[in-house]
């Protein structure tokens, strides 16, 4: 069956038409233990504006039945049900029953491989509620929705409105949920399972946490953290938006083979990956920390106040993107979260932005299956940077006083862009109009360097730039270390910016304390000096800022492989952040990895080993450290001392098994015995990566089997496996896949947004290519759905830097 894509101009008449009242869903889950099936009736009451008129509803499931007021209705056909000769006042009661719950949208059933209890989920964004019930499936539509869940006995359910009447049937439970507030429909959720629940009480909120009943001591360990984490952000937003969360229930759901997290109202739900079964890192926790603040965020910019139309779904991820940051900074112990964002974040925006599949932040939308390929490092990061430059063009304090007018003014409505900024006007006496086009209109990076004429500087713009504030900071030398003497904030308007108030110095840093989104570059003449002092300048965002010049450099064709890997080398081995080791190591091994020409890789890899071996020396960087050997180890000795190092880590033995396979080690029989002995429900997905690894014909193949063709791995761990099968040096077996690849491509799209997304940007080939291979890869994503097509198209462009990078020695 075909199933139709919401056009603007669909929605639009809709939403002039038709005003929901409410929902009420029957959904009856008892069938999922043993088989495929959910079956629910949605009851809508709805009024029309124009009695006699004509719309229809989105329902993407089976179709049992439908009657409007009484009369039944022709079970349709796209995805849609026609509804004719509408009255004043409405119901419409439709039955459907979805059986596609393993590998279909909307609804997942998942089984859990330690014990075989069955979890199923709910996930929506951006259309996906049609998958299971019948809806208006549009955010500008928004209404209470009474849920109603029957689901085996000895389950668990979870929704919006929690706090459900619990009636006890035969074999089975009925789950009677209040009315939530007035929601869009990709708002909604409905969780279920045999779960473990831990819940807590902070400052009048009632918080829970659940997972499989085979993570409970995971979570067990994890929820303090989580509990503080949540108290912190309700607090900070609370203040900060003058608008406490309304609701005193919030319930943060971890289920298996879930992709991210989504900020359904009330009820977040979480991929269970993020309770790791190895004690986290920094940079875990960190991200722990930003991920549960970002889907929080959206409680206010999303749920409690919603985009009119999908044009706008920057409003809703760059603000909740922007948010977390901004809350974990001024609320939490990961002071050091911007310095995150710039070496995750970013500098992958920056990369975006300067390729094929680069837009404006804000723009035309036509469809639902356009807006899914926008979920993007343009939407996400950029937006968030861009939002932070907001907040620093107009000053915090203007900026908390127009949020606060915003929410006052808007809640539980739907807005546009132009809401936002006349708030925000308003708050700050400045006219927004001029930045609101530069920056959300208007696709493209700034760039900045300096000129120096004795003691005048001038910051040059390569353009016209959009108005904005940056800082340029002034550095002396003191030993091997460099200190700021100054830091002048500058507004720019024009091409050249005369930066004044600066005293003598060694080093200027131009975006020093990272506040706007623009990439810069050094002077002929202190290019050399940028590569080697960025590791001795004295703050984690100040060298933040200056390796993000070198890679960004990097990727551009103006740094070889080996002068951005040495310098960023250097960055973390003097590193004083936990938070940014994790990342900073990362980028050095894929630069040996992935930038560097086969004739480097392995010294640019070795330098990163040493570095680890070193790290490892302190306690406290001793598990980031050995992870990174465990990736870049080349010699018998490194992984011979890797391997009395892990001792009895299992996560450090399984990361020492993958780089041993990789490098055509026998691991067959001690990958069997380490699987036996990992406690770990998900265990088999690392004895799976060590196979992924190995250089063998049969192996790859069967490897290619599970993760492309059936689909057996879970969305988290496409990635770990992916890159474990694409390896330097296995070029021979791997050509084959590369092909097979494209052959993918017009069935990558299957599963929904967040799987189309994950396989066509995790199964690129990064070796066993030719250049040519790029542009038959972009050509094969023609005839593509959106979201493959423009994810294909960011992911070929790095690629193919990637290619450009490798045919340069130093």
């Amino acid at each position: 069956m075909g199933i139709r894509s919401l056009t603007r101009a669909e929605a639009e008449r809709r939403a002039e038409l038709v005003v929901v009242e409410r929902y009420d869903v029957d959904v009856d889950l008892t069938a999922l233990p043993d088989g495929p099936e959910v079956r629910c009736v949605s009851t809508v009451a709805f009024t029309c504006r124009e009695p006699g008129a004509e719309t229809f509803v989105d329902c993407a499931a089976q179709v049992v039945s439908a009657t409007l007021n009484g009369v039944a209705l022709a079970p349709g056909e796209d995805g849609r049900i026609q509804l004719p000769g509408l009255a004043g006042h409405n119901v419409l009661r439709v039955e459907s029953v979805q059986a596609d719950t393993t590998a279909g949208e909307g609804v997942h059933k998942a089984t859990d491989p330690a014990d075989g209890e069955v979890y199923v989920w709910m996930s929506f964004e951006p259309d996906e509620a049609r998958f299971v019930w019948a809806c208006f499936d549009q955010p500008d539509l928004k209404a209470p929705h009474a849920f109603t869940v029957t689901a085996p006995a000895a389950w668990t359910v979870t929704s919006n409105s929690g706090d459900a009447r619990v009636e006890e049937l035969d074999a089975a439970r009925r789950w009677a949920f209040p009315d939530t507030p007035p929601l869009s429909t990709y708002n909604t959720v409905i969780n279920a399972g045999p779960f473990h629940e831990v819940r807590r009480e902070a400052d009048g909120h009632n918080l829970g946490l659940y997972a499989r009943r085979s993570l409970a001591e995971v979570l067990d360990r994890d929820a303090d953290e989580i509990f503080t984490l949540t108290g912190q952000g309700l607090a900070f937003y609370a203040e900060a938006f003058a608008m406490p969360f309304p609701q005193r229930r919030y319930d943060q759901v971890f289920m298996p083979e879930f992709g991210g997290a989504m900020e359904n109202y009330g009820c977040v739900t979480w991929s269970d990956a993020f309770l790791r079964r190895a004690a986290p890192t920094p940079a875990e926790h960190g991200l722990l920390a930003r991920v549960l603040l970002h889907e929080m965020a959206h409680m206010w910019f999303g749920n409690i106040v919603t985009m009119r139309w999908w044009d706008d779904l920057w409003l809703n991820e760059a603000f909740a993107e922007f948010a977390c940051h901004w809350a974990a900074e001024q609320a939490t112990r990961h002071t050091d979260a911007w310095a995150s964002h710039l070496m995750i974040g970013k500098i992958s925006a920056y990369l975006s932005d300067q390729g094929p599949a680069s837009h404006p932040i804000h723009q035309p939308i036509h469809d639902v299956a356009q807006a899914a390929s926008i979920f993007d490092n343009i939407t996400y990061p950029k937006g968030a940077s861009v939002l932070q430059q907001l907040k620093t063009y107009v000053g915090e304090e203007h900026f908390r006083t127009g949020m606060a007018a915003y929410f006052a003014r808007h809640a539980w409505s739907n807005t546009t862009l132009q809401d936002l900024i006349d708030a925000l006007s308003e708050a700050s006496g400045r006219d927004l109009d001029t930045w609101r086009t530069a920056w959300l209109a208007t696709a493209g990076t700034d760039r900045f360097s300096l000129e120096r004429d004795g003691d005048t500087v001038t910051l040059v713009a390569d353009g016209n730039p959009r108005p904005q504030v940056l800082a340029v900071g002034a550095y002396a030398r003191n030993g091997d270390a460099l200190e700021r003497r100054a830091l002048v904030r500058v507004e720019v308007t024009e091409t050249r910016t005369p930066v004044t108030g600066l005293p003598p110095a060694d080093v200027l840093l131009i975006n020093d304390d990272d506040l706007t989104f623009a990439t810069t570059r050094p002077d002929t003449a202190s290019r050399d000096e940028l590569f080697r002092t960025a590791a001795q300048l004295p703050t984690a965002i100040s060298r933040g800022v200056a390796a993000a010049t070198v890679w960004d450099m990097l990727t551009t064709g103006e740094a070889t492989a080996a002068e951005a890997g040495r310098c960023l080398t250097s960055v973390l081995a003097a590193e004083t952040s936990d938070a940014v080791i994790e990342p900073y190591l990362t980028l050095a091994a894929n630069i040996a990895e992935l930038w560097a020409p086969p004739a480097e890789r392995d010294a640019l890899s070795a330098a990163v080993a040493a570095t680890c071996r070193r790290l490892a020396a302190d306690p406290g960087r001793r598990q980031v450290a050995l992870r990174g050997l465990a990736r870049t180890a080349t010699t018998a000795d490194d992984l011979g001392w890797l391997r009395e190092q892990a001792g009895d880590d299992v996560d450090l033995s399984w990361r020492a098994l993958i780089r041993e396979a990789e490098l055509g080690g026998d691991i067959t029989a001690e990958s069997g015995l380490l699987l036996a002995r990992d406690p770990d429900p998900d265990a088999w997905l690392r004895a799976l990566t060590v196979r992924a690894a190995l250089p063998d014909a049969a192996t790859k193949a069967e490897v290619w089997q599970q993760l492309v063709v059936d689909r057996t791995v879970p969305i988290n761990s496409v990635g770990l496996v992916a890159a474990a099968f694409w390896r330097p040096g296995q070029d021979a077996l791997l050509a084959p896949y590369a092909e097979r690849y494209l052959e993918a491509i017009p069935k990558l799209h299957q599963g929904g947004m967040i799987l189309a997304m994950s396989y066509t940007h995790r199964l690129f080939p990064v070796h066993a290519i030719a250049p040519d291979y790029i542009e038959r890869a972009r050509q094969a994503s023609q005839e593509a759905v959106p979201v493959v097509r423009l994810t294909l198209l960011e992911r070929s462009d790095e690629v193919g830097r990637m290619l450009r990078a490798r045919a340069v020695a130093a």
